[in-house]
């Protein structure tokens, strides 16, 4: 699995500074603050994404679409759980799978075969399954926030 010491903390800072958040490295060894899986999973306080250098790049980009995809007004109120509803949580998924295209030497081929490493699970079984055959209600979902244009 891709961690972010395998693509390091530049790319995906620049990344996540784009949609108006921060990425905050934790040192090796540490608790990671608003981490709800616990471990190496990256954490959310507010519009801060929380990682260390062994946290899996599946994982950052999955907290940071969380903070994405939700209004801004509660971006704020965040603290390690940012699941509103279904229709956020696949919207994260998707646009994870989007911006990992936009990391050098990730892609979203390699996030989707980390994504289903790691067991992220989906309806048709894999997440380039659903990706590509069962997601246009993330993607509208998307859409509706202009987050990617319309179908």
């Amino acid at each position: 699995m891709l961690t972010l010491a395998d693509i390091g903390v530049d790319a995906a800072g620049a990344l996540l500074s784009a949609y108006g958040l921060a990425l905050e490295r934790v040192p090796d060894g540490q608790d990671i603050p608003g981490s709800y899986w616990g471990e190496v999973e990256a954490g959310l306080i507010g519009c801060t994404v929380y990682a260390r250098a062994d946290t899996p790049v599946h994982s950052l980009l999955h907290e940071a679409c969380h903070l994405i995809v939700m209004p801004p007004e509660r971006r704020a109120a965040v603290h390690t759980d940012a699941t509103d509803s279904v229709p956020e949580e696949d919207a994260a998924c998707y646009l994870q799978i989007l911006l990992a295209d936009a990391l050098p030497g990730v892609g979203r081929d390699r996030l989707m075969a980390d994504m289903d490493a790691w067991g992220y699970s989906f309806r048709l079984g894999s997440a380039r399954d659903w990706f590509e055959r069962d997601a246009e209600d993330a993607r509208a979902f998307l859409s509706t926030r202009g987050l990617v244009p319309a179908a």
